[in-house]
């Protein structure tokens, strides 16, 4: 692990329970996400961590990544997009962070994960996925009363 993830994890503590995203995968998509976690600490906004794995025959140069922010009752709150990890090698892994800071976040809030378009190496053309559906059902199996 690199001096500046350590660091990183040293400011923040890892929120408990309730508090880990759920991944959604597109069908097709070139970048996986996986072992995603919510870094917080009082003065900052959350900031999910997240594992991203190559899993196509080419090269990721840029992909993007979109949470969902949702209430306990599942009703969608917010929805935030940022750029994932540049140049993505085939078949390796990276991990990387995104913060939130579009609006406020409740610990009783659920947040979803997911990889919504990629790019790959010496290429004009995106590779996109609407992931509003599959989030919102994801929620609504883990919304609280």
């Amino acid at each position: 692990m690199s001096l500046p993830a350590v660091l990183l994890m040293m400011l923040f503590a890892v929120a408990p329970g309730d508090a880990t995203p759920l991944v959604v995968q597109a069908s097709g998509s070139p970048v996986q996400l996986d072992h995603a976690s919510v870094l917080t600490s009082p003065e900052v906004p959350p900031v999910p961590l997240y594992r991203a794995t190559q899993v196509s025959d080419e090269s990721v140069d840029q992909f993007t990544v979109i949470v969902f922010v949702f209430a306990s009752e599942g009703k969608r709150k917010d929805r935030e997009v940022a750029p994932g990890r540049r140049t993505l090698e085939t078949h390796t892994t990276k991990y990387s962070t995104m913060g939130l800071d579009g609006s406020p976040i409740e610990p009783t809030d659920l947040l979803v994960v997911g990889v919504n378009q990629a790019q790959r190496v010496n290429s004009d053309a995106w590779w996109r996925a609407d992931l509003q559906a599959a989030a919102t059902e994801e929620a609504a199996k883990r919304k609280k009363p």
